[in-house]
């Protein structure tokens, strides 16, 4: 895991909360990042202690980011909207859709103020990427941030990305009711990614991780599988459909584990027809 950052980093970042775990900077530790505070350490450290297969979850989502960017480029799209992106450490969207097609455009769009100033950072020099400090439940607010309005057309097809990022939102704030809201401006060819925790696989352990975020300043709601494969009402699901990470176009058969179910969050990709 890497170092992290020393408390005295949040003067520099807007004065944050280092009482509370923020889920963005706990992701970036699962991943091995340094954008994350003692405090963030030490949640990530107890959900280990629970679920010691949690990092490996974790690396599995990243991998799905990346082969699910990869097919969107593929299928045509040169703009990306990653909503609750976290920090873009190493292999985020940027980084893959460039690297196939130096044209394309990202903005990350995350509410917290440390991954907001490292994105920032981490972006600098790169033109054709940026960063939007607001929340994701707020639809025409991120839509017409001037970051947004500046690198996306949304007249053109966009890919939206929800990343480990949905079972942040609680039932109260209806979910799909957000995600329609993003779908009215996305243009015929564009794509939802979407991925998300849930108790399926290893209903024992997910509910004792879903009790430790109750904890925190961002509780988590996982959702079984019919309830992500209703995330994607107005989108076509593409092939294999809602599954766990591993299973979700893997690049070679070896990839897949023996156990796909071990790994319990699920993963999708939708196109707007």
């Amino acid at each position: 895991m890497g170092a992290g950052m020393t408390d005295e980093t949040a003067g520099q970042t807007g004065g944050v909360d280092l009482t509370r775990p923020s889920a963005a900077r706990v992701y970036d530790y699962y991943l091995g990042g340094a954008h994350n505070f003692a405090v963030d350490r030490e949640m990530a450290e107890r959900a280990i202690g629970l679920w010691p297969d949690l990092p490996l979850i974790m690396q599995q989502n990243r991998a799905f980011l990346r082969r699910a960017v990869r097919f969107c480029v593929d299928a045509g799209i040169r703009q990306f909207l990653d909503l609750g992106s976290g920090i873009p450490t190493v292999g985020n969207v940027h980084e893959v859709a460039q690297d196939a097609a130096p044209e394309s455009r990202v903005v990350y769009v995350d509410n917290d103020p440390v991954a907001a100033a490292y994105s920032e950072n981490i972006l600098r020099g790169n033109d054709r990427a940026g960063v939007v400090q607001a929340d994701l439940r707020r639809p025409d607010e991120v839509l017409a941030s001037p970051g947004v309005r500046a690198l996306l057309d949304l007249d053109e097809p966009v890919a939206v990305m929800m990343v480990a990022v949905l079972h942040f939102v609680p039932d109260s704030d209806d979910p799909a009711a957000i995600i329609a809201k993003y779908r009215e401006v996305m243009a015929p060819g564009s794509y939802l990614v979407l991925s998300h925790a849930s108790q399926d696989g290893q209903p024992d352990q997910a509910d004792s991780h879903q009790d430790l975020y109750q904890r925190t300043a961002t509780p988590m709601t996982m959702r079984s599988r019919e309830q992500v494969t209703g995330l994607f009402d107005g989108f076509e699901v593409v092939e294999p459909g809602v599954v766990f990470f591993p299973e979700w176009r893997p690049v070679s058969p070896e990839d897949v584990d023996d156990h796909p179910e071990r790994f319990t969050g699920l993963a999708a990709v939708g196109r707007k027809a």
